[in-house]
């Protein structure tokens, strides 16, 4: 069990871990701080922390497990706020959506050797469209894989506290490379937000764009949910991660420019060769995933 916990921006993620560390009986308190005072104060009405604290340093000071879950564009600040409050046993974490930024951050602020061992950085698969405090869940995380993409400085002791405490809220712990993390999230996540705010901006853009909206059955309501997602947060997401988002993007064209051509020449059997190659692979791997 965790003494403390200090959670370092009270927003769904990291509200959901704090609730969620509360529920498996893993932490006695949680200090919280956020920007807003009127988010840390609404975390502690809601019962997700239990002292809002008035900086980022007070909220890890006394802490044993410490999460940042703030816009990867504010990690620096977080940092370089928080750093003096780092000792000895202290596992810290972050739940962003990229990791070669937040890892390189971590390296030029946390200079001090024994200050960036104490760093595991993680990316829960885990959210949701509705962001803030209010929407914070306790079993968000079960049920989901937790990417870990440790440092050569990382203490190997933190690192499996780090695996023991999401194993521990239901989550499935895999390790990987920051690299490979996002060039494998570019593809799975990254673009696919980045095509649903293009068509549901170009369809909305319309001049009949209403009119073509009232009409959507369930497959577009589907297609585009993620469109409604947190747009700071998928700005700061989309320009950490752009050289291989863009690297996606131009893969997608190259399959899109495909079917076009299809089209504009008639041509059925390529139509059909392609959709057919898209829905098989589609499908196999809708069975293999569920496994």
């Amino acid at each position: 069990m965790f003494k403390q916990l200090g959670v370092l921006g009270c927003g769904l993620m990291g509200g959901s871990f704090a609730l969620a560390l509360k529920r498996a009986g893993l932490v006695q308190q949680v200090v919280g701080y956020s920007k807003s005072p009127t988010t840390t104060e609404l975390a502690k009405r809601l019962g997700v922390i239990d002292v809002a604290a008035e900086s980022a340093l007070r909220a890890v000071a006394g802490s044993d497990i410490v999460l940042i879950s703030v816009p990867v564009s504010a990690t620096e600040a977080t940092f370089n706020a928080m750093r003096a409050g780092i000792r000895d046993g202290m596992l810290v974490m972050d739940v962003g959506s990229t990791k070669r930024d937040v890892v390189d951050t971590a390296r030029r602020v946390l200079r001090d050797k024994d200050q960036i061992s104490h760093f595991v950085p993680a990316h829960p698969i885990a959210g949701s469209e509705q962001a803030g405090v209010a929407h914070a869940d306790a079993t968000l995380y079960n049920g989901r894989q937790v990417i870990l993409t440790p440092l050569p400085q990382t203490q190997p002791e933190l690192l499996q506290k780090a695996t023991d405490v999401w194993t521990a809220i239901g989550a499935q712990v895999l390790r990987m490379t920051p690299e490979n993390h996002d060039a494998a999230f570019a593809a799975v996540s990254h673009l696919p937000h980045l095509l649903a705010f293009a068509c549901f901006s170009a369809i909305a853009g319309q001049p009949a764009g209403r009119d073509f909206l009232s009409l959507a059955g369930p497959g577009f309501r589907d297609f585009t949910r993620i469109a409604a997602s947190d747009p700071v947060v998928w700005r700061d997401i989309l320009l950490a991660n752009r050289e291989e988002v863009l690297k996606q993007s131009q893969r997608f064209r190259y399959a899109l420019d495909a079917l076009e051509h299809a089209m504009l020449a008639g041509n059925a059997q390529a139509l059909e060769d392609m959709v057919r190659s898209a829905s098989d692979a589609r499908a196999a791997w809708q069975i293999s995933s569920k496994k």
